[in-house]
């Protein structure tokens, strides 16, 4: 059963808009098994749109799953994900937090729509 096994640490980085983990965030996917994201890695979180409806509906929804997208994305992450794989852990990880089928639909086909534009992009050690 999909779980995490570790709360989301984070810190502010100076620039208003990264984060920082500060400690390792551990998710167990029923999909890829176990996912360490190591301290240090750095995330926007979920890259929604700042359309007000927009960001009203859905930003600030998926922080623990949107740090683990932002992983997988990485050309290096362990285990390594397909571009498939890695949109359908964060909708695991969405359906697991318990958020609504339409916020986890549209956060869902966000990413399968636009996330080509940063998947294999970075390393996980790079900084945004």
């Amino acid at each position: 059963m999909s779980k995490f096994l570790t709360e989301l640490n984070t810190k502010l980085k100076d620039d208003d808009s990264v984060w920082v983990l500060f400690s390792p965030l551990i998710y167990e996917s029923n999909l890829l098994g176990k996912i360490e994201v190591p301290a240090g890695f750095e995330t926007d979180f979920a890259s929604v749109p700042r359309v007000p409806f927009i960001f009203e509906l859905f930003g600030d929804r998926a922080h623990r799953e949107a740090v683990l997208h932002d992983y997988l994305y990485r050309i290096d992450s362990v285990p390594q994900a397909t571009y498939s794989q890695a949109n359908e852990v964060f909708y695991e990880a969405m359906e697991l937090r318990g958020k609504g089928w339409i916020v986890r639909h549209c956060m869902w086909l966000g990413v399968v729509l636009g996330g080509w534009t940063a998947y294999h992009k970075k390393k996980v050690g790079d900084q945004l």
